[in-house]
Protein backbone atom coordinates (compact mmCIF):
# COMPACT_ATOMS: atom_id res chain seq x y z
CA UNK A 1 0.00 0.00 0.00
CA UNK A 2 1.16 3.12 -1.41
CA UNK A 3 1.60 6.19 1.66
CA UNK A 4 1.02 9.53 0.23
CA UNK A 5 2.63 12.47 1.99
CA UNK A 6 0.37 14.76 2.91
CA UNK A 7 0.49 17.90 0.95
CA UNK A 8 1.00 20.64 3.58
CA UNK A 9 4.43 18.85 4.82
CA UNK A 10 5.23 18.15 0.99
CA UNK A 11 4.43 22.20 0.38
CA UNK A 12 6.88 22.94 3.76
CA UNK A 13 9.64 20.96 2.29
CA UNK A 14 9.97 22.33 -1.05
CA UNK A 15 9.69 25.84 0.90
CA UNK A 16 12.49 24.70 2.90
CA UNK A 17 14.72 23.33 0.30
CA UNK A 18 14.02 26.49 -1.24
CA UNK A 19 15.07 28.73 1.25
CA UNK A 20 18.57 26.66 1.71
CA UNK A 21 18.69 26.48 -1.84
CA UNK A 22 18.54 30.03 -2.36
CA UNK A 23 20.51 31.20 0.72
CA UNK A 24 23.40 28.93 0.86
CA UNK A 25 26.07 31.23 -1.07
CA UNK A 26 25.04 33.70 0.93
CA UNK A 27 25.88 31.68 3.83
CA UNK A 28 28.74 30.42 2.50
CA UNK A 29 30.20 34.07 1.97
CA UNK A 30 29.81 33.91 5.82
CA UNK A 31 31.63 31.08 6.41
CA UNK A 32 34.51 32.81 4.99
CA UNK A 33 34.28 35.64 7.38
CA UNK A 34 33.97 32.84 9.97
CA UNK A 35 37.55 31.18 8.73
CA UNK A 36 38.88 34.63 8.20
CA UNK A 37 38.06 34.85 12.02
CA UNK A 38 39.24 31.62 12.90
CA UNK A 39 42.81 32.30 11.02
CA UNK A 40 43.19 35.44 12.96
CA UNK A 41 42.21 34.11 16.64
CA UNK A 42 44.19 30.91 16.27
CA UNK A 43 47.54 33.26 14.93
CA UNK A 44 46.98 35.46 17.75
CA UNK A 45 46.31 33.04 20.63
CA UNK A 46 49.34 30.99 19.26
CA UNK A 47 52.13 33.59 19.16
CA UNK A 48 50.62 35.22 22.61
CA UNK A 49 50.08 31.71 23.82
CA UNK A 50 53.94 30.81 23.60
CA UNK A 51 55.20 33.84 24.94
CA UNK A 52 52.76 33.27 28.08
CA UNK A 53 53.39 29.84 28.77
CA UNK A 54 57.99 30.73 28.35
CA UNK A 55 57.01 33.69 30.72
CA UNK A 56 55.21 31.41 33.16
CA UNK A 57 57.39 28.73 33.01
CA UNK A 58 61.08 30.59 32.80
CA UNK A 59 60.05 33.96 34.14
CA UNK A 60 60.46 34.85 37.74
CA UNK A 61 57.76 34.99 40.21
CA UNK A 62 56.32 38.72 39.29
CA UNK A 63 55.99 37.45 35.85
CA UNK A 64 54.13 34.64 36.34
CA UNK A 65 51.77 36.50 38.76
CA UNK A 66 51.56 39.05 35.69
CA UNK A 67 50.67 36.28 33.50
CA UNK A 68 48.40 34.48 35.73
CA UNK A 69 46.05 37.40 36.30
CA UNK A 70 46.32 37.75 32.79
CA UNK A 71 45.15 33.88 32.36
CA UNK A 72 42.78 34.53 34.93
CA UNK A 73 40.88 37.68 33.83
CA UNK A 74 40.54 36.38 29.88
CA UNK A 75 38.80 32.70 31.18
CA UNK A 76 37.33 34.26 34.39
CA UNK A 77 34.58 36.79 31.84
CA UNK A 78 32.30 35.78 29.30
CA UNK A 79 33.21 36.13 25.65
CA UNK A 80 30.29 38.53 25.27
CA UNK A 81 31.14 41.01 27.84
CA UNK A 82 34.61 41.02 26.84
CA UNK A 83 33.21 41.78 23.20
CA UNK A 84 31.15 44.51 24.57
CA UNK A 85 33.46 46.16 26.50
CA UNK A 86 36.51 45.96 24.16
CA UNK A 87 34.31 47.39 20.87
CA UNK A 88 31.77 49.93 22.73
CA UNK A 89 33.95 50.54 25.93
CA UNK A 90 37.93 50.41 25.99
CA UNK A 91 38.61 50.94 22.19
CA UNK A 92 36.50 54.37 22.02
CA UNK A 93 37.57 55.34 25.25
CA UNK A 94 41.19 55.36 24.13
CA UNK A 95 40.02 56.77 20.70
CA UNK A 96 40.89 53.66 18.61
CA UNK A 97 38.97 53.16 15.52
CA UNK A 98 39.00 49.25 14.82
CA UNK A 99 36.01 47.22 12.92
CA UNK A 100 34.06 44.33 14.20
CA UNK A 101 35.49 41.96 12.59
CA UNK A 102 38.99 43.14 13.92
CA UNK A 103 37.77 43.29 17.72
CA UNK A 104 35.91 39.94 17.54
CA UNK A 105 39.22 38.32 15.89
CA UNK A 106 41.63 40.44 18.62
CA UNK A 107 39.08 39.38 21.39
CA UNK A 108 38.40 35.79 20.65
CA UNK A 109 42.45 35.42 20.04
CA UNK A 110 43.29 36.91 23.60
CA UNK A 111 41.32 34.36 25.02
CA UNK A 112 42.20 32.05 23.15
CA UNK A 113 46.25 32.66 24.05
CA UNK A 114 45.07 32.13 28.11
CA UNK A 115 43.76 28.87 26.77
CA UNK A 116 46.94 27.79 24.54
CA UNK A 117 49.42 29.27 27.21
CA UNK A 118 48.14 26.56 29.68
CA UNK A 119 48.70 23.94 26.73
CA UNK A 120 51.66 25.36 25.75
CA UNK A 121 53.10 25.14 29.61
CA UNK A 122 52.20 21.81 30.19
CA UNK A 123 54.20 20.80 27.11
CA UNK A 124 57.07 22.58 27.84
CA UNK A 125 56.87 21.12 31.57
CA UNK A 126 56.80 17.14 29.73
CA UNK A 127 60.34 17.91 28.54
CA UNK A 128 62.94 16.31 30.63
CA UNK A 129 64.18 19.29 32.76
CA UNK A 130 68.10 17.46 31.69
CA UNK A 131 67.65 18.74 28.08
CA UNK A 132 68.10 22.12 29.25
CA UNK A 133 70.98 21.77 31.44
CA UNK A 134 72.89 19.86 28.44
CA UNK A 135 72.14 23.06 26.22
CA UNK A 136 73.52 25.13 29.24
CA UNK A 137 76.76 23.20 29.38
CA UNK A 138 77.29 23.42 25.54
CA UNK A 139 77.61 27.07 25.97
CA UNK A 140 73.90 27.76 24.71
CA UNK A 141 72.06 30.75 26.46
CA UNK A 142 68.64 29.96 28.02
CA UNK A 143 67.18 32.30 25.61
CA UNK A 144 68.37 30.00 22.59
CA UNK A 145 67.71 26.78 24.00
CA UNK A 146 64.40 27.64 24.62
CA UNK A 147 63.98 28.57 21.04
CA UNK A 148 65.55 25.90 19.16
CA UNK A 149 65.47 23.11 21.65
CA UNK A 150 62.25 23.40 24.26
CA UNK A 151 59.77 25.13 21.93
CA UNK A 152 60.04 22.74 18.81
CA UNK A 153 59.23 20.12 20.91
CA UNK A 154 56.44 21.86 22.96
CA UNK A 155 54.84 22.99 20.11
CA UNK A 156 54.49 19.48 18.40
CA UNK A 157 53.12 17.73 21.61
CA UNK A 158 50.56 20.97 21.69
CA UNK A 159 48.66 19.64 18.22
CA UNK A 160 46.50 17.81 19.87
CA UNK A 161 45.53 20.68 22.25
CA UNK A 162 45.09 23.11 19.34
CA UNK A 163 42.29 20.92 17.75
CA UNK A 164 40.30 21.12 21.10
CA UNK A 165 41.00 24.95 20.88
CA UNK A 166 40.35 25.31 17.39
CA UNK A 167 36.72 24.04 17.71
CA UNK A 168 36.09 25.88 21.17
CA UNK A 169 37.49 29.32 18.71
CA UNK A 170 34.59 28.35 16.06
CA UNK A 171 31.66 27.84 17.98
CA UNK A 172 32.34 30.84 19.77
CA UNK A 173 32.97 32.88 16.76
CA UNK A 174 29.06 32.84 16.17
CA UNK A 175 28.85 35.33 19.18
CA UNK A 176 30.92 38.28 16.87
CA UNK A 177 27.27 38.30 15.20
CA UNK A 178 26.28 40.40 18.53
CA UNK A 179 28.61 43.06 17.04
CA UNK A 180 27.27 43.04 13.36
CA UNK A 181 30.24 40.40 12.15
CA UNK A 182 28.33 39.25 9.33
CA UNK A 183 29.61 35.41 9.70
CA UNK A 184 27.39 32.59 8.96
CA UNK A 185 25.06 32.96 12.36
CA UNK A 186 24.61 36.36 11.58
CA UNK A 187 23.39 35.55 8.00
CA UNK A 188 21.40 32.82 8.91
CA UNK A 189 19.68 34.85 11.27
CA UNK A 190 19.31 37.54 8.85
CA UNK A 191 17.59 35.50 6.14
CA UNK A 192 15.45 33.61 8.41
CA UNK A 193 13.73 36.39 10.04
CA UNK A 194 12.47 37.87 6.49
CA UNK A 195 11.57 34.11 5.02
CA UNK A 196 10.38 32.86 8.75
CA UNK A 197 12.59 29.12 7.31
CA UNK A 198 14.09 29.22 10.88
CA UNK A 199 14.65 26.14 11.20
CA UNK A 200 16.52 24.67 7.64
CA UNK A 201 18.62 28.05 7.66
CA UNK A 202 19.43 27.29 11.40
CA UNK A 203 19.86 23.92 10.79
CA UNK A 204 22.32 24.69 7.39
CA UNK A 205 24.10 26.88 9.78
CA UNK A 206 25.11 24.29 11.80
CA UNK A 207 25.91 21.84 9.42
CA UNK A 208 28.39 24.32 7.88
CA UNK A 209 30.10 24.47 11.35
CA UNK A 210 29.78 20.96 11.23
CA UNK A 211 32.02 20.95 8.09
CA UNK A 212 34.59 23.49 9.45
CA UNK A 213 35.22 21.65 12.51
CA UNK A 214 35.58 18.56 10.52
CA UNK A 215 38.24 19.91 8.46
CA UNK A 216 40.04 22.17 11.10
CA UNK A 217 40.37 19.17 13.00
CA UNK A 218 41.30 16.86 10.12
CA UNK A 219 43.70 18.98 9.08
CA UNK A 220 45.66 19.02 12.38
CA UNK A 221 45.33 15.85 12.57
CA UNK A 222 46.86 15.40 9.88
CA UNK A 223 50.24 18.24 10.73
CA UNK A 224 50.20 15.89 14.10
CA UNK A 225 50.99 12.86 11.90
CA UNK A 226 53.77 14.27 10.00
CA UNK A 227 55.68 15.77 12.46
CA UNK A 228 54.93 12.83 15.46
CA UNK A 229 58.87 11.27 16.11
CA UNK A 230 57.79 7.54 16.97
CA UNK A 231 58.02 6.12 19.80
CA UNK A 232 58.10 9.90 21.57
CA UNK A 233 55.29 12.44 20.51
CA UNK A 234 53.06 9.46 19.59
Amino acid sequence: MQVLMPSFLLDSMTESLTAIYDALPYLLHGALVTVGLIVGAMILGICLGVILAVGQVYGNAWIGHIIGIYVWFFRGIPLLVLLFLFYFGLFPFLNINLSAFTVSAMVLGLISAAYQSQIFRGAILSLPEGQLKAARALGMSDTKAIALIVLPQALRLSIPGWSNEYSIVLKDSAVAYALGVTEVMARAHFVASRTYEHLPLYFTAGVIFLILTYLGTKCLRILEEKVRIPGYSG
